[in-house]
């Protein structure tokens, strides 16, 4: 998998979280992993079809889906409910826009599927034999993932 695909999803990430709940994520250590799976209370996963094909999962554990929640709307919630996971639905799907809007820069055209979003115990997903990357994202509300699976 080529740098710039993580490159490209760690701006893009870094940059909507600037704009929307006035945060920024540092990134954690990039880890290769055998499929998609997740520890988190709510994910988002996002196909990507085009030049590139696979997709993108964004994981999120439930305190910090609820603050962030919160910060853009200021609602308190207690569980991650239809209005929370909508908010992280184009939370994920803002942030893939603009990944691909950066990998246009190198002549990658692609788009993205609409989101699915799962909330609670989520299976894994296998890529078969290929392998996946997971970028730990670290803020002052919590730590999330994004598992990248990209392949020309």
């Amino acid at each position: 998998m080529k740098s710039e695909y993580v490159n490209s999803i760690y701006k893009a990430a870094k940059h909507v979280f600037q704009l929307l709940v006035d945060i920024e994520p540092q990134r954690g250590d990039l880890k290769v992993v055998e499929d998609f799976a997740s520890n988190k209370d709510a994910n988002v996963e996002l196909g990507v079809k085009g030049d590139l094909k696979g997709k993108i999962l964004f994981s999120f554990p439930k305190n910090m889906t609820l603050e962030m929640v919160k910060i853009m709307s200021g609602m308190e919630m207690d569980k991650i409910d239809n209005f929370a996971s909508s908010a992280l639905g184009e939370i994920a799907n803002i942030i893939g826009g603009n990944a691909l809007s950066l990998l246009a820069q190198y002549n990658y055209s692609c788009d993205i599927e609409p989101p699915q979003i799962f909330v609670g115990d989520y299976k894994s997903i296998s890529v078969g034999n290929e392998k996946a990357l997971l970028l730990p994202l670290l803020t002052p509300i919590g730590e999330f993932d994004i598992t990248i699976f990209l392949k020309e």
